[in-house]
C-alpha cells in the first residue's frame, strides 16, 4: 500500500518528465562517423545474459595494438549511445579504441538498479573491445560518467582485466545523499531558503528510500574505491552542480590511500559542468564541446598509465565550486517511516474526501426521492436541521485538506524531480515559493477550521444524527492528521 500511495504521483511526474528521453533512447541508431576514424559494430552479453550492442571507434589509420577504453553512461533508462559519441570521438582522436553501448532499459528503472549488474554490463563490454582487432587486450580499460562513477570502480575491482579507471563527475558518497544534495544545491541557487529546502526536501527522500523507492539509497562506495588496484583519473568541472565534487574527491583520495593505491589522478577544469563540457553559465547548460584540454589528458593519461608510467597521486586545477556542504539522510525513525506516512495519508484523503462524496450521494438520493431540496439541506448542514457552524468550517476542512495533502505532496516532487543544477520553484517572496506559501497558509487555515468544527459539533452534539457523527469523525480524524503530519513535512512552520 505505501508503494501505490508513494509511488502514485511520482510515477505521473516521471513519465511527464523523464519517459520522452527514455522512448528517445528505445530509437537509437546506429551514430554516424566523422571520416578520421572507423567504426565497428559490437554485441556482447551483459548481466543476466542480456544482448547488448555497442559501436568501437577508432583511428582510421596507424599501426600496431592499441590501449582501449570503455565508456559507461550516467544515470538513466536505456541511454543510447549517442548521449557519448561526443566523448567518443574525442577519445578515439586521441590514439584509443573507445566501445561506447547502448545502456540497458531492462531492469533498470526509476525505482530498480543494480550497480552490480551494471557492472557485469560494463565487463561483458571490456571483454568485447579486448577481442578487437587492433585493440591490445592487456590495456583495456573503463570511464565512468556520474552514475558510472558508482559503476566502474566495481567493475575495476571485480577484474584485473581492467588495466585503468577514469571518473568524470563522480561520487564517493551515498547515491541517497548525493541526490539530496544535488537538488538542495539547485533550489538555493534559484533562490529557496527556509524549511521546504534545508528540510522538507531531505526528508521526502528519507521516507522515498524507506519506501523502497529509490534504489541503492545507502550504497556505500569506499570498500569499493578501496579495493581498486588500478592507476585512477578523478575529473570534476568546477561547475558540477550534481555532484559535490570537493567531497567527492577527498572521498576518493582517503579510500583509495585506505586501499594502498598510490595511483590518483584528480583535475578540476575550469568553465566545465559535471560531464566536463564546456558551460556558459557556472554549469546550467552544457554545450556540446569538452571542456579544453580534457580529451588530451584522457588520451595522454591513458598512453602513460598502459606504457607502464604511472604518474604519481596529485591534484590539480582550480578549486571546484561547491556553494554548500552535504546533509546527512539517515534512514527514518519510527514514526516517519514510509508504512506510517502511507498511513496518515489514507485517514487525511479518506476523512478529507468521504465529507463532500456524502453530502453528494445524499443530494443524489434526495433528487430520486422527490425530496432534492430537503436532502440537499440536510446534506450541506449535516442533520435535520440546520448547523451552519458545523457545515461551514467542515466545508472549508475538506476542500482545504485535500487540497494541502495533494498540493504539498505533488509540489514538493516537482520540486525534487526537476530541483537538480538549477530548481524551478517559480515566484518566491523571501526566498519562500508562492506556491509553498500559499500550501502553509492553507494548512494553518485546515487547522483552525479543524478546531471550530470539533467545537460547533461537541456544542450540538445532541441534535446531530449517527450517520453525520461517522462523517464529522472521519473528517476530524483527517484534521487531526493533519496537525503533526503538517509540523513534519513544515507547512505549519510558516516562518520556515
Amino acid at each position: 500500500m505505501r508503494r501505490v500511495l508513494l509511488a502514485g504521483l511520482a510515477a505521473v511526474l516521471w513519465c511527464l518528465l523523464a519517459a520522452p528521453g527514455a522512448r528517445a533512447a528505445a530509437a537509437a541508431v546506429t551514430p554516424a562517423v566523422p571520416g578520421d576514424l572507423k567504426a565497428a559494430e559490437v554485441t556482447f552479453r551483459g548481466d543476466g545474459g542480456l544482448v547488448m550492442r555497442g559501436t568501437v571507434l577508432s583511428p582510421a589509420r596507424g599501426g600496431g595494438a592499441r590501449p582501449g577504453i570503455v565508456l559507461i553512461h550516467g544515470a538513466g533508462t536505456g541511454t543510447p549511445r549517442t548521449k557519448l559519441m561526443g566523448e567518443a570521438v574525442e577519445f578515439a582522436r586521441r590514439g584509443l579504441s573507445v566501445l561506447v553501448y547502448d545502456k540497458r532499459s531492462v531492469g533498470y528503472s526509476l525505482f530498480e538498479r543494480s550497480y552490480a549488474r551494471l557492472a557485469t554490463d560494463a565487463l561483458g563490454a571490456v571483454a568485447a573491445l579486448r577481442r578487437q582487432p587492433g585493440v591490445d587486450p592487456a590495456k583495456v580499460g573503463v570511464w565512468g560518467l556520474s552514475e558510472g562513477g558508482w559503476v566502474a570502480p566495481m567493475a575495476a575491482a571485480r577484474s584485473r582485466d581492467v588495466a585503468f579507471v577514469v571518473l568524470v563527475g563522480a561520487n564517493s558518497q551515498q547515491p541517497l545523499l548525493q541526490q539530496a544534495w544535488a537538488v538542495h544545491a539547485g533550489l538555493r541557487a534559484a533562490g529557496v531558503r527556509g524549511r521546504l529546502v534545508d528540510g522538507t526536501e531531505p526528508d521526502l527522500y528519507r521516507v522515498l528510500a524507506d519506501a523502497e523507492l529509490f534504489p541503492e539509497p545507502y550504497y556505500d562506495p569506499a570498500p569499493t574505491i578501496a579495493a581498486v588496484r588500478q592507476p585512477v583519473l578523478a575529473v570534476w568541472g568546477v561547475h558540477d552542480l550534481l555532484t559535490p565534487a570537493r567531497e567527492s574527491s577527498a572521498g576518493f583520495a582517503e579510500a583509495l590511500r585506505r586501499g594502498g593505491n598510490a595511483h590518483l589522478t584528480v583535475r578540476y577544469f575550469p568553465d566545465a559542468d559535471h560531464a566536463a563540457h564546456r558551460t556558459p553559465d557556472r554549469g546550467v547548460t552544457r554545450l556540446p564541446e569538452l571542456a579544453p584540454g580534457y580529451a588530451d589528458l584522457v588520451g595522454s593519461w591513458v598512453t602513460d598509465v598502459t606504457s607502464g608510467r604511472p604518474p604519481a597521486s596529485g591534484a590539480s586545477g582550480p578549486e571546484p565550486v561547491q556553494a554548500t556542504p552535504t546533509v546527512p539522510v539517515p534512514p527514518v525513525d519510527w514514526w516517519e517511516a514510509a508504512d506510517v506516512q502511507a498511513g496518515a495519508l489514507v485517514v487525511m484523503l479518506a476523512g478529507f474526501a468521504a465529507y463532500p462524496l456524502v453530502a453528494l450521494v445524499r443530494r443524489v438520493r434526495g433528487r430520486f426521492s422527490g425530496d432534492g431540496a430537503d436532502a440537499g439541506a440536510a446534506g450541506a448542514d449535516g442533520a435535520d436541521g440546520p448547523r451552519r457552524p458545523v457545515s461551514a468550517a467542515a466545508r472549508l476542512l475538506s476542500a482545504g485538506g485535500l487540497s494541502v495533502v495533494l498540493g504539498s505532496f505533488g509540489y514538493v516532487m516537482y520540486a525534487v524531480m526537476t530541483g537538480a543544477k538549477l530548481g524551478s520553484p517559480g515566484p518566491l517572496v523571501a526566498g519562500r515559493p508562492v506556491v509553498w506559501l500559499a500550501l502553509q497558509a492553507l494548512a494553518v487555515a485546515c487547522v483552525a477550521a479543524t478546531a471550530v468544527t470539533g467545537l460547533a459539533w461537541w456544542r450540538r452534539r445532541a441534535g446531530v444524527a449517527g450517520g453525520e457523527r461517522v462523517r464529522l469523525a472521519a473528517l476530524m480524524a483527517g484534521g487531526l492528521v493533519l496537525l503533526p503530519w503538517g509540523l513534519y513535512w513544515g507547512l505549519l512552520l510558516p516562518g520556515l
